[in-house]
């Protein structure tokens, strides 16, 4: 039997009817169908509905478990490199494979999450295993000297494979906590209205803060010598224990904050409500976003229509993406997107130019100490002074930056999105400018606090552009009757396009920082090129980076 136009038609309410709760008992069945989809009215609006608070910090739980064992990272890796005798020539090595895979492979995990058909969502299942990755590689570089220790007793192959698996571990974490952010994004931007994308990265930048500081406070503590220590047999371990359980709680209170919809359902009648006429815009993920249909409802067509065109062009794009149509999405990238990624790579590359020397100019710059003189001399134990301090420092750049999170949305109104760009990019400048020039300790870590405003910018600032883009994309498919060209892009592709300016900005610093550091015979170059970079990046983001009014 074939269902006719008119026939199917009448099953539906009509349009003024449409957002109303109560349904008579004949419509009981298309009712059941579309909210078990949308979980509610699924035309009634063209975004998803308000999310409560909680809900919205719940998400931003993942960016502070993530924060924690990032700051973990920060304050062991060098201990534990050290301490398994990895040889200083292939510290660089360490360091430039994690963003070197970063910056080819993101793109591709943020358009196959674009296109994940899972029915756990799009997001959620990169997400766990990405949190899986972190976990196992933390697992590695914090217990590998112990796991080799306890399975190959031969004590010549010991040290060989010791830094074979902590090195693996290192790399493993990098890549898996690099890559998360990009679907973690992409999971806020599907499942919020505009003003709760807003809202939701301003939380993702207080708990990035957050995660941070707790993460530098516990790893200040002296855990060898407790109780933990004694019995697991070192602080490394003790971190580790903390560290994990800090992020799975973390990771699962995220996965568990705002469900999503399956980008697709196979049976019958999902097919016969969700098939639209029109390819899905630039910016979007589907027709249907998270359940919420947009508008162009009323091209439904007939089973007889469906049968007739179930392989169409855009259904290939949507589900067939090659690493050549990817990169043919990248290449053909707007030019509003491409400066927000310059902006972005500009950002970062100034912010990673201080903040992974840091330790390094406190102790040699600002202390004057020596970290190649002899273990037990005056120079050696000054500059370990100065490190602590600096890692007193990095603590205060995560405080500032979760409380500057916070102050961000009393700002936003009164100077917008480029006024909280430029001031991020400007302050930071001036601060690293004044540090250089004056290396003292106090004004040192008082200007710290000027990194976290600069580390918040960069958390929320582009992805609210993004965000804007999106929408405005959304607002014109509107006003053209729901057509756009197919372009196979997606929100996860443009999140992912966006963070992999931080692995490039990584591979800049690491190769360009050290060259630098060795010509100049000292670390306050550091400083001193990462004020230069950043007030560069002050006049970009005035005059090419493109605000949505």
């Amino acid at each position: 039997m074939t269902l006719t136009k008119q026939d199917f038609s009448a099953g539906l309410p009509p349009p003024s009817e449409l957002g109303i709760a109560g349904m008579d008992s004949s419509r009981g069945k298309e009712k059941a169908v579309l909210e078990s989809l949308a979980g509610g009215d699924p035309f009634g609006s063209v975004e998803p509905v308000k999310k409560p608070s909680g809900r919205l910090i719940m998400h931003s739980m993942a960016m502070l478990g993530r924060e924690f064992c990032y700051a973990v990272e920060a304050a062991f890796v060098t201990p534990v490199l050290l301490s398994v005798g990895l040889p200083k020539s292939l510290y660089s090595l360490v360091w430039l494979i994690s963003p070197i895979l970063g910056f080819v492979l993101q793109p591709v995990v943020g358009s196959a999450s674009d296109h994940c058909t899972s029915g756990w969502g799009k997001r959620r299942p990169y997400i766990l295993a990405l949190g899986i990755m972190m976990l196992l590689g933390m697992a590695l570089y914090l217990n590998g000297d112990m796991m080799v220790s306890a399975l190959i007793p031969e004590r010549g192959k010991q040290r060989t494979w010791a830094i074979v698996i902590t090195m693996l571990g290192v790399v493993l974490f990098d890549f898996a906590a690099d890559f998360i952010d990009g679907p973690i994004k992409a999971y806020l931007f599907d499942v919020c209205s505009h003003q709760d994308k807003e809202k939701g990265l301003h939380y993702h930048a207080l708990l990035t803060g957050l995660g941070g500081a707790l993460g530098y406070l516990t790893g200040a503590m002296d855990w060898g010598n407790s109780v933990l220590g004694r019995f697991l047999g070192s602080e490394f371990q003790v971190m580790f224990i903390i560290a994990a359980l800090v992020f799975l709680i973390c990771l699962t209170v995220h996965l568990c904050s705002i469900p999503e919809a399956p980008l697709r359902d196979d049976s019958t009648e999902t097919k016969l409500l969700l098939k639209v006429d029109g390819p899905s815009e630039y910016g979007s993920i589907e027709s249907v976003n998270n359940g919420y249909l947009k508008p162009g409802y009323a091209g439904k067509k007939t089973l007889s229509e469906l049968g007739k065109s179930t392989e169409t062009p855009q259904t290939q794009v949507q589900t067939r993406m090659t690493v050549k149509c990817l990169l043919k999405a990248l290449l053909s990238m707007p030019s509003h997107y491409r400066c927000l990624c310059i902006s972005h790579l500009i950002g970062w590359t100034a912010f990673l130019s201080n903040m992974l020397f840091f330790t390094d100019f406190m102790g040699q710059i600002v202390y004057h100490g020596n970290p190649y003189a002899p273990h037990n001399s005056t120079a050696y134990l000054t500059y370990e002074r100065g490190v602590e301090i600096g890692c007193w420092g990095m603590c205060i750049n995560a405080i500032s930056s979760s409380l500057y999170s916070y102050l961000q949305k009393a700002l936003l109104p009164c100077i917008g999105l480029k006024g909280l760009y430029f001031i991020g990019y400007l302050l930071f400048g001036i601060g690293t400018g004044f540090i250089g020039l004056f290396p003292k300790v106090y004004s040192t870590l008082a200007l710290c606090s000027l990194f976290g405003v600069m580390s918040s910018t960069l958390y929320t600032v582009p992805f609210n552009l993004i965000a804007e883009y999106h929408r405005e994309e959304e607002n014109q498919k509107e006003q053209n009757g729901g057509e756009a060209e197919a372009t196979g892009r997606g929100k996860g592709i443009d999140c992912a396009a966006l963070t992999c300016m931080v692995q490039l900005a990584q591979i800049i610093v690491g190769v360009g920082l050290g060259f630098l550091v060795s010509a100049a015979g000292s670390v306050i170059v550091v400083v001193i090129c990462a004020s230069a970079v950043a007030l560069t990046g002050c006049c970009f983001v005035a005059f090419f980076v493109r605000y949505v009014e």
